[in-house]
């Protein structure tokens, strides 16, 4: 095969492809594989392009044994590491030498790490629960088996935490659900004025138990939104619950409706809504990592509070499944600001 057709066939390959002919130069590589290596390949040995000890041996040993090699390398992209799987194959014409051909397979790896991640975390959410239902178990069925006063403060307990392992099942439930529909626009006309009202009135139990002054400043004649009732209603349930719960005491909460005519992301007229709170706020440094499963800023302490980790979770996969956008500000000992924003009807 003379280089002009090596090339031709190594151009017209989709996969990142280099060619290497026997006396280890690169002859050939396309534009796929320009966007990983460096320009000006063609002509240089390719120890100096491949340095990763198994690709090398893999090419030596087509080269030499002219057969079929795999292997497995992570290349670092700049914009950070990218595993790649890596074929050999010898090719013994007019030019011979070996074709390497490369897949991408770094979304591959990073959805089998969240997916590991999520078990572990799952794992450790419910076993810590369940670690105290079966120690509370054993004290009722041994020390504590004829003390009415250990009964009493002992069940209190476990129906605390058979309670969180409840929410934890529901969230974990429900970000399923919404997971499932996230590419399913939904189409049901919906008034966020009656909505917000609602949602307000659901948790007013809640805020009065912690005190909390919650102001609702809705601007007149709100147009409607295309969506779900139950799941916008979950989404601001959600951020108003977190602004009572980590709010401290007496905290004033004010949640703001604005149009834009045109908002300048979502390129259409859209609706925000923004939930404020007063309270100590925290470090802008967690807030690119807010919406993961199970992130927390206080771990022991959202636990305190009654929080899954899932929460805000599942409002983003609301929230984009609306084909909407959620904004997060923060500054300590200031206050917080989420504010979601929904393309109108």
């Amino acid at each position: 095969m003379k280089q002009t057709a090596i090339s031709a066939w190594v151009h017209a390959l989709p996969l990142p492809a280099l060619f290497i002919s026997q006396n280890r130069l690169i002859v050939s590589y396309n534009k796929a594989a320009k966007s990983i290596f460096n320009e000006g390949l063609e002509g240089r040995n390719y120890t100096n392009t491949l340095r990763q000890p198994t690709a090398v041996d893999a090419i030596e040993t087509s080269l030499i044994q002219k057969c079929e090699q795999n292997t497995r390398i992570q290349i670092n992209t700049g914009s950070g590491d990218a595993t790649f799987d890596v074929h050999v194959a010898h090719i013994a014409q007019d030019t011979p030498g070996v074709l390497v051909t490369m897949i991408d397979r770094s979304e591959g790896e990073k959805t089998t790490q969240v997916h590991r991640d999520f078990v572990a975390n799952v794992s450790h959410e419910l076993k810590t629960p369940l670690t105290a239902v079966a120690g509370f178990i054993e004290t009722l069925q041994g020390p504590a088996k004829n003390d009415e006063n250990a009964h009493e403060r002992f069940l209190e307990m476990m129906a605390e935490e058979t309670g969180r392992m409840n929410r934890l099942v529901s969230d974990l439930l429900s970000l399923s659900r919404v997971e499932s529909q996230e590419r399913q626009r939904p189409q049901q006309k919906i008034a966020l004025d009656q909505l917000l009202s609602t949602t307000v009135t659901h948790v007013a139990p809640l805020a009065a138990k912690h005190g909390a002054d919650i102001r609702l400043e809705m601007s007149a004649d709100l147009p409607v939104v295309l969506g779900q009732g139950d799941q916008l209603r979950q989404v601001f349930n959600n951020l108003i619950d977190n602004a009572i719960r980590y709010g401290g005491h007496g905290v004033k909460i004010t949640i703001e409706t604005t149009v834009v005519a045109q908002d300048l992301r979502l390129r259409c007229r859209a609706i925000k809504i923004a939930v404020r709170d007063a309270g100590p706020g925290f470090d802008p440094i967690h807030i690119p990592r807010l919406t993961e499963r199970f992130y927390r800023i206080d771990g022991h302490r959202s636990r305190e509070k009654g929080g899954t980790g899932l929460g805000l979770a599942i409002t983003k996969h609301i929230i984009a499944r609306h084909q909407g956008r959620l904004e997060i500000k923060s500054v300590p000992a200031q206050g917080s600001e989420f504010t979601v924003i929904i393309p109108t009807a």
